[in-house]
């Protein structure tokens, strides 16, 4: 296996990695390898390096859209990792409330990271909204930066409607209430496999998959 180059200060720790993944969050480590897997049977998950382990924190997410977001976090480990580094940014946009959470989905209850209260916070503000005004979308912005400076972003969009409480024990985050159109489970309730061929992160990365794979080939 090639070694990549530019490591930062961990790189003795990470020196068979040829990715890196821009995230704290092991839910969306996850669903990434499953996702490459599925469409390049030769992914090795343990190509792929996080932020911890750079010892990392994650960047302040201060843009103004989805595409922004991804490529701030991208640059920041890229800058330490010296390697083709992926990211996304990802969130809920709900039509009655115009778009929002939106980008700010992560923290719609005022901080970060609390899924729960999140979640619980949408349902009560849309408690009165009849179903047929409850339609949402998922959105997903993948961006790819490479040590040459290259940067590539792809976006992915699944449609749907919202319940009014949640249903399943999949997924994460607004999983549980958002039933993507055609289907009569949410996205909590579908395999891996089956959420992953149809949702918004799916769809990013599947577009960005033959950007990653050429500078992948190239190391």
């Amino acid at each position: 296996m090639t070694t990549p180059h530019g490591f930062g200060s961990a790189g003795s720790q990470v020196v068979s990695k040829r990715l890196a993944l821009a995230t704290g969050n092991p839910h969306k480590v996850q669903e990434l390898a499953q996702i490459l897997s599925s469409h390049w049977p030769q992914f090795d998950p343990q190509w792929v390096a996080t932020m911890a382990d750079y010892d990392l924190a994650e960047p302040v997410e201060d843009a103004v859209t989805f595409a922004g977001n991804a490529l701030i976090k991208a640059r920041a480990l890229a800058n330490v990792s010296g390697l083709p580094t992926i990211a996304d940014d990802s969130g809920i946009c709900v039509d009655v409330l115009g778009g929002a959470p939106g980008i700010f989905s992560a923290r719609w209850c005022g901080h970060h990271g609390d899924s729960e209260a999140n979640l619980h916070l949408l349902l009560n503000q849309l408690a009165d909204v009849p179903a047929e005004h409850r339609g949402a979308n998922f959105t997903c912005a993948a961006a790819l930066v490479l040590p040459s400076g290259e940067e590539v972003v792809r976006e992915g969009v699944v449609s749907g409607t919202l319940l009014t409480a949640p249903q399943g024990e999949g997924g994460f985050g607004y999983d549980p209430i958002f039933v993507p159109d055609g289907y009569q489970v949410t996205t909590a309730q579908l395999s891996a496999e089956e959420k992953n061929a149809i949702s918004h992160r799916g769809k990013a990365f599947t577009a960005l998959l033959p950007h990653l794979r050429r500078a992948l080939q190239d190391l």
